[in-house]
């Protein structure tokens, strides 16, 4: 990322403010302490990263103003963006996303702002934290790393490289690999519990086999007794029959008497009908004369809708000629306002030009002079491409020769360490075989509690099943229970009917009707107190059930660490039998070691390649100073080659626009002649016209309007009319009607006659037939009471159905749970496997281990640049512990200078920020490539007050001499002695309408 360009608007300190990068190459941001230096930077990690030092996102907002907003253009891998981001207070913040095209910037702005966040974080491939810790060198923030405890600094370099997913991983490998193992034992016990139940099969078959023998014989005996009764029940069906029939007349007799009383009203309606009909019709003079004054004022009506309509057309005919003329009239005004407004942007625009072009004598003086240097640092390029890869190479033979010996010292410690470890180990096998037998004790209790404990499960399944079916009886007997409570609500009414049937009822019926629903009443509230008395009873059952489950729970909480400290002493114990073996070869190796390192018969052919690499720097003779002096100087003339390019297009501009002032003249004089040309055309004569002939119309809206509202009232007597007409036609069939329900009346007497005749044949046929229902009720009790008792039988044959049904089930659950067990002892041991392997001994300690050569070789080429070569930095990953028995993972930091290794509190502070700065840039690189993106862009924002005189030389050294790794340096300070040593310098003022940019080249 190579800035460009940014604009502030009430972002922090900053108003209004804009800083064009564009030629900076090494630039020292000056200005005294508060002045905004920092928050000049801020603004371009919160405009492309959303992130700030502000507490809350509002912060970020100048004090007193409602919005701040940042614009920033930068360069990246060969395209230009643009990134804008505002924030209102106390509302949402918004962010647009562009890239540069031959057209201008086109948006890639996404539908929402994580979106577009996610975008610009891809096309960077650099996130917020790898910037502060790689690009972006924070103040205070140098000696964070050499300040922690060696055990810590393992930790940063973990953030750094964000190796916490691997934690989180290895704890869901280890997680899962706990409910497999969990997981595999509940299935071995769910196997022996199958096994044991699949052992029943045989008897419960035979039982099966003997009951269907049973219910077949009790069949045939039911099918004998089903025939008697059906002939019962015929004779009792045709006495309903006759019933039926009694009743059916009867409700026809009452139908009729009912539709008796009913004609009696209609006769009466029909009558009075008749009469108002017959008043109408002597109404007929006065209506033909309300008519004939209607057809006058219709008429009258006509006459004023033609003149209205002449009226208006002559209306339209004045709109349709007023318009285009008035159009016309506009948009020639319009011309010519434009065509003014562009003679005079065009002539101040040449007035601007003319003054850019004043300029030019200095500036092609000043080009000759750039061209001048950039031969001369070209020169200096060249020999530094030869020297800086000889330099490079030397750090890294001198890093590899010292790593050597510190690894084979490290490798010679270890294998002490370990020999220490394995004699310890023979000696305590008695005691892993003692312990051995105590964990597998407890796993065997925990087991056997496992299974109580699932016993008890079930059982309050069970308890909570019945718990549910009792719920369900009671809200059935609740709703029965409602029902009764209406029934006899609707009984206690006079003149109540039988809430089954809805027949009257008398005395002696409804009491015994009251009497049932009574008892209904009590049973059905009975039945409702024994069921809520269980469920108060399941209920506590249930507490102790959920108690007792709770307690083993806790038990069973160190069934998993038990398990794997059973594995682990099974491992040590399996592994000591091995330890005399390993014993010998670690001897053998270490007195190997000892060889090695006391004659120093290490990395030879690298102490050769390192004197032949020392000759070549001494015949190259390359001095840094003279190339960053060369490199300053073309920095302080590029604006020559920027100030030549607008000079050029400002002659391009000057022709264009003395070539564009004759046409707009000319365009200004044809618009005022059409202006003319206008206010004499023929349409204007026209409107005058007729503006005159509807100004002389005879047309009155008045009288029109009085003339519709009598016409309105006169509209009674059409509807008069049609009045008359129906009553004229309806009188004859009102009478016709009078006659036919008349007669009507004396059929339905006659049909009562004939029904009272049939209902007394009824009931004597009713006489001689007697009542079978004794016999029926008697037959029906006998197989009511073998149907009991078959039921029982198909009942429990339904159980050992079920249970059959049940074994077959049982044994596909079998089969499915062996090939389930076999499957999740497979990943048991994939996830056991995969914890370790995420672990920090895994793969986090071996990224580490490669990271930390390569760290350790970028500090020291830094470092030598900063102390010319008399400081160097070593990093330890191990060290030996206070027993001299294990080695201790850590990350310690050696630095040695001309006099030994010291402690880094020893050194001063110059030349602990020497150390710090090193490693700290060190990092940044690091970061940056392991986030796959060059590092084009360096800012250090540290305090360098700590330096003297030529510390501050060799830091202003290093930072020119590294320039040429980045295409964009920024340095904060506010040591005057220190901005003084660059040439490109940007002040920043505190003023009391906000901090200011100043920009010096």
């Amino acid at each position: 990322m190579i800035p460009r360009q940014i604009t502030l608007r009430n972002f922090l300190s900053y108003q209004q403010a804009t800083l064009d990068f564009r030629g900076l190459h090494v630039a020292c941001i000056c200005g005294p302490n508060g002045a905004g230096k920092s928050s000049l930077l801020e603004a371009i990690a919160w405009v492309v990263w959303g992130q700030s030092r502000a507490a809350t996102e509002d912060d970020v907002i100048h004090l007193g103003e409602a919005e701040a907003k940042v614009d920033f253009v930068f360069d990246h891998h060969a395209h230009t963006y643009r990134v804008i981001r505002a924030r209102r207070r106390g509302q949402s913040s918004s962010l647009e996303f562009q890239v540069k095209t031959q057209n201008g910037f086109r948006p890639l702005t996404q539908r929402g702002m994580r979106a577009t966040q996610q975008l610009i974080q891809q096309h960077l491939k650099l996130d917020y934290e790898t910037f502060v810790n790689s690009a972006y060198l924070r103040q205070g923030r140098a000696d964070e790393f050499m300040l922690k405890r060696p055990s810590e600094r393992k930790q940063i370099l973990a953030d750094l490289l964000k190796l916490g997913q691997y934690d989180q991983l290895a704890e869901q490998a280890k997680e899962k690999a706990r409910d497999i193992k969990a997981q595999v034992n509940l299935l071995e016990t769910s196997l022996a519990a199958l096994n044991q139940q699949l052992q029943a099969r045989g008897g419960v078959a035979q039982a099966y086999q003997d009951l269907k023998a049973q219910l077949a014989k009790r069949q045939r005996q039911q099918q004998q007794w089903q025939q008697q009764l059906d002939a019962y029940l015929d004779q009792q069906q045709q006495r309903q029959r006759w019933q039926q029939q009694q009743q059916l007349y009867q409700q026809q007799q009452a139908s009729l008497q009912q539709a008796c009383q009913r004609l009696a009203p209609d006769l009466e309606s029909l009558q009075t009908q008749q009469q108002q009909l017959k008043l109408v019709v002597e109404q007929a003079a006065a209506i033909a004369a309300g008519c004939q004054q209607l057809a006058q004022l219709q008429q009258q009506d006509g006459e004023y809708n033609r003149q209205f309509q002449l009226y208006q057309q002559a209306q339209a005919q004045l709109s349709q000629i007023q318009q285009p003329y008035q159009a016309a009239l506009a948009q020639a005004e319009t011309q010519l306002q434009q065509a003014e407004l562009s003679l005079s942007n065009l002539n101040q625009q040449l007035q601007e030009t003319q003054q850019s072009l004043a300029k030019a004598a200095e500036i092609e003086a000043a080009l000759i002079r750039l061209h001048q240097a950039q031969a001369q640092l070209s020169q200096f390029d060249q020999a530094q491409l030869k020297v800086m890869p000889l330099l490079q190479q030397r750090q890294v033979l001198q890093a590899q020769i010292a790593q050597t010996q510190a690894q084979l010292m490290a490798r010679l410690e270890a294998l002490k360490n370990t020999e220490q470890q394995l004699q310890q180990q023979q000696s305590q096998q008695p005691q892993l075989q003692q312990a051995v037998m105590d964990v597998a004790c407890a796993v065997e209790y925990l087991e056997r509690r496992r299974n109580y404990q699932e016993q008890v499960r079930e059982k309050g399944l069970e308890r909570r099943s019945f718990m549910e079916r009792l719920q369900a009886n009671q809200r059935t007997y609740e709703i029965q229970l409602a029902q009764l409570e209406q029934k006899l609500q609707l009984l206690s009414a006079p003149e109540a009917v039988c809430p089954v049937c809805d027949r009257p009822l008398d005395p002696k019926h409804w009491q015994h009707v009251v009497k049932n629903q009574r008892q209904q009443h009590q049973e059905t509230q009975h039945e409702i107190w024994v069921i809520r008395e269980q469920l108060a009873t399941s209920e506590k059952e249930i507490q102790i059930l959920r108690r007792e489950y709770r307690e083993i729970e806790a038990e069973l909480a160190t069934y998993g660490p038990i398990l794997e400290r059973r594995g682990q002493l099974q491992v040590q114990l399996s592994s000591s039998t091995d330890a005399q073996t390993r014993l010998d070869q670690l001897q053998q190796e270490r007195s190997q070691l000892e060889h090695c390192l006391q004659e120093k018969h290490f990395a030879s052919d690298l102490h050769e390649e390192l004197a032949l690499i020392d000759a070549q720097l001494v015949e190259l003779d390359y001095d840094d100073c003279d190339h960053a002096l060369a490199r300053s100087q073309v920095e302080r003339l590029r604006w020559a080659e920027i100030k030549h390019t607008e000079l050029q297009q400002a002659r391009r501009r000057e022709a264009q626009l003395l070539s564009q002032q004759p046409e707009l003249a000319a365009q200004v004089a044809a618009c005022q002649q059409q202006l003319a040309a206008l206010s004499q055309a023929p349409e204007r004569q026209q409107i005058q016209q007729l503006e005159q002939q509807l100004a002389t119309s005879g047309y009155s809206f008045e009288q029109h309007q009085s003339l519709r509202t009598d016409l309105q009232q006169a509209q009674i007597w059409q509807l008069r009319q049609q009045e008359l007409t129906q009553a004229q036609q309806q009188l004859p069939q009102v009478g016709q009607r009078l006659t036919q329900l008349t007669q009507l009346q004396r059929d339905r007497q006659q049909e009562l006659s004939a029904i009272a005749e049939q209902l007394n044949n009824l009931e004597h046929q009713l006489q001689q037939r007697p009542d079978p229902q004794p016999d029926i009720a008697a037959l029906e009790q006998q197989l009511q009471t073998e149907q009991a008792e078959r039921d029982q039988k198909l009942a429990y044959l339904g159980r050992l159905q079920q249970q059959l049904d049940q074994f077959d089930q049982l044994q596909q659950q079998h089969d499915h749970q062996q090939q389930a067990l076999d499957q999740a002892k497979r990943q048991a041991r994939i996830y056991t496997e995969l914890t370790y392997a995420f672990g920090r001994n895994g793969i986090q300690a071996l990224m580490i281990e490669n990271l930390l050569p390569q760290l350790e070789a970028e500090t020291n080429q830094i470092l030598g640049r900063l102390s010319a070569n008399q400081l160097h930095v070593q990093f330890l990953t191990q060290r030996a512990g206070r027993s001299r028995n294990k080695l201790i993972d850590t990350l310690d930091i050696l630095i040695a200078d001309a006099r030994g290794t010291r402690p880094y509190e020893t050194y001063s502070g110059g030349e602990a920020f020497r150390v710090n700065f090193a490693i700290r840039l060190a990092i940044a690189r690091l970061l940056a490539q392991r986030s796959g993106t060059a590092l084009q862009m360096l800012i250090v924002d540290e305090g360098f007050g700590t330096q003297d005189q030529e510390g501050c030389e060799r830091l202003i050294t290093a930072i020119n001499a590294i320039a040429a790794d980045f295409a964009c340096i920024l340095t904060v300070t506010h040591m005057p002695h220190f901005r003084e040593a660059f040439q490109a310098r940007i002040d920043v003022l505190k003023t009391p309408t906000g901090s200011q940019i100043q920009l010096s080249v």
